[in-house]
């Protein structure tokens, strides 16, 4: 019997499965992807926020405040991208100054460090191309951009080296509870756990039905990108909010970790895997940054997507027992991803409630390195491809990825199997072409590192195929 299984491995559901397994206990994470950080980790704004937002007493603003100086020691430990550039929330009239000076309020109240009101003329001077139609703003030093799919990937990662099972293409399809725990029903059958904590993001309400009443709903909310090329990554030096409405956050204008530019979201009703991309929806998205950044060159966009946000019928963070020993952690939408290693803390502590001993480990992985050619100094790139001759080989033009760089990938404890997965991991097919450079060689290499067909090798989600066989000699086709 598994001491505790957990459901989900996306940046919730990593951190949990890290924080276990510095433990002497036995766990297992169980993911219905082919890869981890698939939902919503991999499609959203990718901003650790500073902490103003939540209102002030709940668990939002007590994990935000917690997750995101956690997260910024994480990303240093892992050697994950992230950039503290700070935010500003633009107001342009008097109403929204007066949301400003709520915010402000509200960053004091839950400790945010260095927040201020700007006047417009501070505003101008931060932010020259931003619209001249500004009154003014909230200035947070402390918010982040980073990249959160490779942050749960190294959390990931250091939970399989220091012992945590990971079980992918695996969904749990049900619950039963029995004695000293539960019985977990999946396609690759049954495994029994003292306690389980669901970290199923969009999906938690249903799995947590699984095991009683949930308590709560999810009510999906879809958000569409703009993500622009490198000749755009400094518009803006900040991230930039508009103010928040009923909706959300707002459209924002934000560097990202790669010297890109993304714009976005919206917020619109969907399913809970919606990840399409609408032309009415990205028009809105365009109508709403300009009016913060008139400048944006949207014709350098090189890329769209979308991501689905966990909103629910509650206002804050749904964690704790939904039933003996089934902890939920449901509702974790903005600023989930900067809570994110908060929220496993307090995961952590509900295990141990449900009776789970939790001995410390005496020593386990809790660092990474990341081999980066395109960040190397000239000697460093030498010493790399005397060390392996295959950093010699740039695979990757518009990021300059080698393929020393996809072969340490397809070989590290939770390997890619598909294009995407080798993009997320080492960022080649990331650049202006989009992979319709690299993508080729990316797949070959996968085939031959992985020792399996090329027509096996996946553009992303299982059923992804790019090729089903050869042609012109009537070779076999996929299911033949």
């Amino acid at each position: 019997m598994l001491d505790v299984a957990v459901i989900g491995c996306g940046i919730v559901g990593a951190n949990v499965a890290y924080l276990l397994s510095q433990h002497k206990l036995r766990a297992a994470v169980f993911e219905k992807e082919n890869d981890v950080s698939m939902g919503t980790t991999r499609a959203n704004s990718a901003i650790v926020h500073a902490g103003y937002d939540p209102e002030p007493g709940t668990a939002m603003a007590r994990l935000n405040m917690r997750g995101s100086a956690l997260t910024k020691e994480q990303c240093a430990a892992f050697d994950v991208k992230y950039r503290q550039i700070g935010s500003l929330v633009l107001a342009f009239s008097d109403e929204e100054m007066a949301t400003v000076r709520r915010l402000y309020e509200n960053g004091v109240a839950n400790g945010v460090p260095g927040v201020r009101v700007l006047t417009r003329e501070e505003t101008l001077a931060m932010e020259p191309n931003l619209s001249d139609a500004v009154c003014g703003a909230l200035y947070a030093p402390s918010a982040a951009i980073v990249e959160p799919w490779d942050l749960a990937l190294a959390l990931a990662e250091a939970a399989v080296e220091n012992g945590v099972e990971l079980h992918l293409e695996t969904a749990v399809t049900g619950a039963e509870k029995i004695s000293g725990g539960w019985r977990l029903h999946t396609a690759k059958g049954d495994f029994e756990a003292r306690a389980v904590v669901n970290a199923a993001g969009v999906e938690a309400d249903l799995v947590a039905a699984m095991a009683g009443e949930p308590g709560f709903t999810t009510i999906p909310s879809r958000g569409e990108y703009y993500l622009l090329d490198k000749s755009q990554g400094y518009v803006v030096n900040h991230v930039v909010f508009q103010c928040p409405n009923r909706d959300g956050k707002g459209v924002l204008v934000s560097p990202t970790v790669h010297y890109n530019l993304i714009v976005g979201p919206n917020a619109e009703p969907s399913g809970r895997e919606d990840v399409s991309t609408q032309a009415d929806a990205l028009a809105f998205v365009r109508e709403k940054a300009v009016k913060s950044v008139p400048g944006v060159n949207f014709r350098e966009n090189i890329r769209n997507f979308a991501g689905v946000r966990a909103n629910t019928d509650q206002s804050d963070f749904i964690i704790g027992e939904t039933a003996p020993g089934f902890i939920t952690l449901g509702g974790i939408k903005s600023p989930g991803l900067s809570s994110a290693p908060a929220i496993a803390e307090d995961a952590l502590a509900l295990v141990a409630g449900a009776g789970v001993t939790l001995e410390k480990k005496e020593s386990f992985v809790h660092t990474r390195t990341k081999k980066r050619f395109n960040e190397m100094t000239p000697q460093q790139k030498a010493e790399a491809i005397r060390e392996n001759p295959l950093y010699g080989r740039v695979i990757c033009r518009c990021e300059t990825v080698t393929e020393g760089e996809i072969v340490d990938a397809l070989h590290r404890p939770i390997p890619p199997r598909t294009i995407d997965g080798v993009k997320r991991r080492c960022t080649a097919g990331m650049g202006r072409c989009q992979g319709g450079f690299c993508g080729p060689r990316v797949h070959e290499i996968i085939a031959r590192e992985l020792g399996i067909p090329q027509q096996d090798v996946l553009k992303d989600r299982a059923g992804s195929y790019i090729i089903t066989g050869t042609t012109k000699e009537g070779g076999l086709h996929h299911g033949e």
